[in-house]
């Protein structure tokens, strides 16, 4: 029998055993708190040493303060120094360009150079003291005083902007600028300038102050394709930078702000408004006196007559450049100097940038439109002309090969020729205007009328904009896409339902070459503009293969189909301006949304050409359609590029040019009748002249006169 006594006791135990813990725990945190408290005394005794009151505490919260917004400062300027530091470690410098091309036109005469004539052989102590002595006094005078940043002076370009002045001084020091120079890029942004401080400070920590600026000296850019003054001064003067005088040292020391603006072969008055400006600049600095410069003011500089180099096709030749750089180093070319042949024609291309321009001066401000761009390529692909804008010497932005315009209905005969290809449709196939959809997308015909039922001819004339909707509808729009990559095309757009209407970026060049296949009986016919490249000592580096294949784009039957809609477009539609009495001409006009892009692209039997107008700014123009500026000037184009040449027919068309036939005019009177005809150009009409006096001449000299005159007349009419 167990005890009772035993039972009790067990049950008592574990009572005791949960007091006894919490009176462990009641005394644990009791102790913990109380030391705790000692250690927080304790504290309080130890920081009582470090109080201060008045003007102590105050310089301690200002030590303080400093100390974290300083070390917040060291983290963000190694995060800022970062991009600097990626660069050094490259340990390289900006590559210059390293190829000089001397390119000829497709007769064999020079037309311009491109890529670098530098020279850095001569020693800084070998350079006129003058020329040193004006750079700093124009550039940065504190240069031997800072520590690659002039903090003085770009307070003070900064105060004297803030005022509206035109500082005579910069804000970056020549350290800075070289630092550009050698490891940035132009653009003008606060990320690359706070990189190029961080490189400034680099460069003054790697290099003494001589070497930064023989640097200077020699990678600076001064203008014509020129680096450094030695080159400059040859190209400028036709002199050694060592043997130049003080009016020419001045007009060298100018061009380092701004050579596209300041060169003396863009424009002379302008650079020696600037060197006499840097001769005021030396007199105020303190490196010469007023009567030293002097006679550098009665006497400026004159520079070598560049006169050609302007005149040069330079948008052209910027484009070249590139292409030839390419192939150059595709085939490993030995040495850096070359000459390449072009396909350019200077008189094609003299008529095309008259076009343009002269368009731009008659009618642009009423369509509030400031650019235009043409590309000129004859059925086989030879560029023939090339205009990337209006005026190069103020803007080198190529219009003519980038591709950012939509194409507006100018882009419609890929989407007729991929009908006519995979439904095998014909011109006078009959369709239907109507409204159509896709998804909640409905466009419609400019004018907002539909005609019913109409054939694919008189749509395609009309630009009606329903009918190329429907039949991408049929044929599928990415099958259009790679229609229009294959004829030409070379950017990538995003396939979408209003393709069928030109919603793609494209660009001049390109749009020429997809209206060349056309012209070129259906083979793919890629623009080009070099067919041979060889060294300075006649070596040949690359040649174009003139029986290179070609690849057939669409069948005849589809080009034949295509080209009799596009002479309708010219004949009846709504590019009836670009046509020209006695030559055939075909295209098709484009106009986008809000106006913004107008375009025309057509051919004849012997020319193709792409023809853009429109505003860098994506600014909308007054009601500006590819009917009118584009095909204005595409005629002028064309009425000048056939005069006297023998015009060629276009497959599919059936054309018989008329000829020019001057019967019973008095040859006293031949310059009325050159005047007469609105499509006889000068050109023709000076060699019409030329004839003429000829003609006289053999009159003069024969016996009898009356039927030989007559017979020769008449010849003579009839070659012309």
């Amino acid at each position: 029998m167990q005890d009772p006594f035993y039972t009790k006791e067990k049950k008592r135990r574990p009572k005791g055993s949960m007091l006894a813990a919490d009176a462990w725990l009641d005394s644990s945190l009791y102790e913990f708190w109380h030391a705790l408290g000692r250690g927080y005394t304790r504290y309080q005794d130890f920081m009582s040493r470090f109080h201060v009151t008045g003007i102590k505490r105050f310089l301690v919260e200002i030590l303080s303060d400093a100390f974290t917004f300083g070390a917040i400062g060291c983290v963000l300027m190694t995060a800022l120094a970062l991009p600097a530091f990626d660069i050094i470690d490259r340990g390289a410098f900006n590559k210059a360009e390293d190829y000089s091309v001397v390119f000829l036109d497709r007769f064999g005469t020079e037309i311009g150079r491109r890529g670098i004539r530098s020279d850095d052989s001569v020693a800084l102590d070998q350079m006129p003291d003058y020329l040193i002595k004006a750079t700093l006094a124009t550039e940065d005078r504190r240069f031997y005083e800072h520590f690659g940043i002039d903090v003085v002076g770009t307070l003070r370009a900064l105060a004297s902007n803030a005022q509206g002045e035109r500082g005579t001084q910069g804000g970056s020091s020549i350290t800075q600028q070289l630092a550009k120079n050698l490891f940035l890029s132009s653009e003008r942004t606060i990320e690359r300038k706070i990189v190029e401080a961080f490189l400034s400070v680099w460069l003054e920590w790697n290099y003494s102050k001589d070497q930064i600026l023989k640097l200077y000296f020699d990678r600076a850019y001064m203008g014509g394709g020129n680096y450094g003054v030695t080159a400059a001064s040859e190209f400028y003067f036709g002199k050694r930078v060592q043997d130049i005088n003080l009016a020419e040292a001045a007009m060298l020391a100018g061009m380092f702000k701004a050579p596209g603006n300041y060169a003396p072969h863009v424009d002379l008055a302008a650079a020696r408004g600037r060197a006499n400006l840097v001769l005021t600049n030396l007199v105020a600095s303190g490196f010469l006196t007023e009567g030293q410069v002097t006679a550098a003011r009665r006497h400026p500089a004159a520079s070598i007559d560049r006169t050609n180099d302007i005149n040069s096709p330079n948008y052209f030749l910027d484009w070249a450049f590139e292409e030839a750089k390419t192939l150059i180093e595709a085939n490993n070319a030995p040495g850096n100097n070359f000459v390449v042949r072009t396909t350019i024609d200077t008189t094609l291309q003299a008529y095309a940038e008259e076009a343009i321009t002269s368009v731009i001066r008659e009618q642009g401000e009423q369509y509030r439109v400031e650019q235009g761009a043409m590309v000129v390529t004859d059925t086989q692909g030879a560029i023939r002309a090339m205009v990337g804008g209006t005026d190069y010497a103020k803007s080198q932005f190529n219009r003519a090969i980038v591709s950012n315009r939509q194409p507006g209905s100018s882009y419609k005969p890929f989407v007729y020729a991929e009908a006519f290809e995979q439904l095998g449709l014909t011109p006078n196939d009959t369709i239907s205007d109507r409204p159509v959809c896709i998804g909640n997308w409905c466009p419609q015909n400019y004018g907002r009328s539909y005609r019913g039922q109409t054939t694919l001819l008189a749509a395609f004339a009309a630009s009606i904009n329903t009918v190329p909707v429907t039949l991408s509808i049929k044929t599928g729009r990415e099958p259009i896409a790679q229609l229009s990559y294959r004829m030409g095309l070379r950017q990538e757009y995003d396939v979408t339902r209003s393709l069928a209407l030109g919603v793609a970026p494209v660009s001049v060049i390109d749009m020429t070459s997809s209206y060349a296949v056309f012209a070129n009986h259906g083979y793919k016919t890629p623009a080009y503009g070099l067919t041979r490249m060889t060294t300075l000592n006649d070596q040949l580096v690359w040649e174009i293969d003139p029986d290179a294949p070609r690849e057939r784009v669409l069948s005849e039957q589809t080009v034949a189909n295509m080209n009799l809609m596009m002479r309708t477009v010219v004949t009846g539609g709504t590019g009836r301006r670009a046509d020209i009495e006695g030559v055939p001409t075909l295209g098709k006009t484009g106009t986008t949304t809000s106006y913004r892009d107008a375009w025309f692209c057509g051919f004849t039997g012997n020319y193709v050409a792409a023809v853009w107008f429109g505003n860098d700014d994506y600014r909308t123009t007054n009601n500006l359609t590819g009917g009118t500026l584009p095909t204005i000037a595409w005629q002028k184009f064309m009425a000048y590029a056939h005069t006297n040449v023998e015009v060629l027919p276009v497959f599919g068309v059936d054309f018989v040019p008329s000829q020019a036939i001057i019967a019973d005019a008095d040859l006293e009177n031949v310059e009325e009748v050159i005047e007469r005809p609105p499509s006889l150009k000068p050109a023709a009409a000076r060699k019409l002249l030329d004839l003429v006096d000829r003609l006289e001449a053999t009159l003069d000299n024969a016996t009898p006169p009356g039927d030989t005159a007559s017979a020769t007349a008449s010849g003579g009419a009839g070659q012309l």
